[in-house]
């Protein structure tokens, strides 16, 4: 007997003629929407109901070594992604004190960085719902090893500061990727993961800070140095080389030793059904774990909207954009998001680009030693401290009373009163400690971010809204750029900006409308 919920959504579809295949929408499969995170049913009928199996088919298969070996996959993404980030950032004073800068004011270098992250958010995440996430996944990463390479071989301010828009753009829809991917892979019951995966990004910069330590520290001029030659100012390009060669070889490993396959998902929303069956299928056998699914059952409710269209037509990509803005709550959870992103856009920068200059300034302002040396390696002790920033945010993001949104107010409230508490340090130890406790509580508030951004977008759809918000990021990104090149970074100033907009972000977090601990994701 066909399930009455069933024949309501049966109905409701059957007013929609642009369909014409909604009349075959009838199965036996007894399916619980409100395990379900969005209601899409008025949206497309027939992909509710087929992504509602899948997830109902990933639960039953469960967590597998295969899950474990994707968390590691794109960890690797996700670690890189943000060493080239920080690459940049660091190399950014010495590079300009060897070449000098060609602008007066504004920091080319960081500029550059923020404007190709903002391209490759729009390219790689609105391209991977459309031809497929793992195109633009592999091929990103040999893009991005190529050009840090050729980086570190730059003769002038202005070469250098291209690759580094280059190498930023074919980085900058990484990440969206590595979340997506493994958001469209996992069991409910290791959702958290996602959140846990900006382990790998603190690794990222833990390498790089560390890098920095070594070559920045030994290899570069002095602060008063007036006159520096690129015999004394290697430790930039020995650091470009070194991450060009890591991000090589993971590269190769990406394509050759762990393969990333299409997500069952995204195979669903492009109505291959039996090949999202075969995969997830194989996995079920692969390690003797059960499953119930069966092709005729992921084929009953029919064929995806306007999936026997060319993914490049007209309808099928604007779709990508009006279907995120489908329901009141999706177009209010889009735009509450995106003013996080866009505030955590103007943040970051102004504290992470120019925190090797508060280190300094404030070293010098506590009576430390401000040398170079030293400089980096209060740099790498702050950055080694953001591993723990993800491992709380992996522990408090399903609790009850937190979950997604309640872990992001706590992470922006405790970076809110550290920032406050670092324009008022006395001592050098102060300096490190408070600042290293700012990169661990900002790192609570990125790592949930990042993981609960795509999450709450539905999968046909989910790379496109990723990168939207990216651009909105990275937006904010150019502000933050131009406020830090007319403000003077070696006051508290920048910090009381960061610090009252963590604490704007504590209300926002508390505004997004969709928990997603616990529930199925569309």
């Amino acid at each position: 007997m066909a399930d009455p919920k069933w024949q309501e959504d049966t109905e409701l579809a059957s007013t929609d003629d642009s369909n014409k295949y909604e009349s075959k929408r009838i199965t036996s499969t007894p399916v619980d929407q409100n395990e379900e995170l969005i209601d899409t049913r008025q949206v497309d009928l027939a992909l509710t109901r087929k992504m509602i199996l899948v997830n109902a088919a990933i639960d039953e298969v469960g967590m597998t070594p295969f899950h474990w070996k994707l968390f590691v996959l794109n960890g690797f993404g996700y670690g890189a992604d943000n060493l080239l980030v920080l690459c940049q950032s660091v190399s950014q004073s010495p590079v300009t004190q060897q070449f000098g800068n060609p602008s007066k004011h504004i920091t080319g270098i960081s500029m550059a960085s923020q404007v190709g992250l903002l391209v490759g958010a729009a390219l790689w995440g609105i391209s991977a719902d459309i031809v497929g996430r793992r195109l633009a996944f592999n091929s990103s990463f040999f893009i991005c090893a190529v050009f840090v390479l050729i980086a570190g071989a730059m003769p002038n301010y202005i070469s250098f500061a291209a690759m580094v828009a280059i190498y930023s753009a074919a980085n900058g829809g990484n990440y969206i990727l590595d979340t997506t991917n493994l958001v469209e892979f996992l069991p409910v019951s290791h959702s958290w993961l996602t959140t846990f995966l900006a382990v790998w990004w603190a690794v990222g910069y833990t390498i790089t800070g560390l890098l920095a330590w070594a070559f920045l520290g030994n290899y570069s001029c002095h602060s008063d140095v007036t006159i520096c030659t690129n015999r004394d100012n290697m430790g930039w390009r020995y650091l470009h080389f070194t991450c060009g060669g890591l991000i090589t070889l993971l590269a190769i490993l990406r394509v050759f030793v762990i393969r990333m396959p299409q997500t069952p998902k995204w195979l669903i929303t492009q109505n291959r059904d039996s090949e999202a069956f075969d995969l997830l299928k194989n996995i079920a056998d692969c390690y003797n774990r059960p499953f119930s699914l069966t092709l005729q059952q992921l084929e009953e409710p029919g064929h995806v909207l306007n999936s026997e269209k060319s993914v490049w037509s007209s309808v099928r990509l604007k779709k990508h954009f009006s279907d995120l803005f489908a329901t009141r709550r999706l177009a209010y959870s889009i735009f509450v998001i995106s003013l996080n992103w866009f505030l955590i856009g103007i943040v970051s920068p102004l504290y992470t680009v120019y925190l090797p200059y508060y280190l300094a300034s404030r070293g010098a302002d506590t009576g430390s030693d401000d040398s170079t040396y030293i400089t980096w390696r209060n740099y790498a002790i702050n950055q080694s401290c953001g591993l723990i920033g993800p491992i709380i945010a992996g522990g408090l993001v399903e609790t009850k009373y937190l979950g997604r949104r309640g872990t992001l107010a706590v992470g922006a409230a405790i970076t809110t009163a550290l920032q406050f508490g670092y324009t008022q340090i006395k001592t050098s130890l102060q300096n490190v400690a408070i600042s290293a406790a700012i990169t661990a509580g900002g790192n609570i508030y990125y790592s949930t971010l990042y993981a609960y951004t795509p999450e709450v977008f539905p999968s046909a759809h989910r790379a496109t809204g990723y990168g939207l918000c990216v651009i909105i990021n990275r937006i904010g990104g150019v502000i933050a750029i131009l406020i830090g090149s007319y403000a003077n970074v070696n006051t508290t100033a920048p910090l009381f900006v960061c610090a009252s907009l963590y604490a704007i972000l504590v209300l926002t977090s508390l505004m997004l409308p969709l928990e997603t601990r616990g529930k199925r994701f569309a």
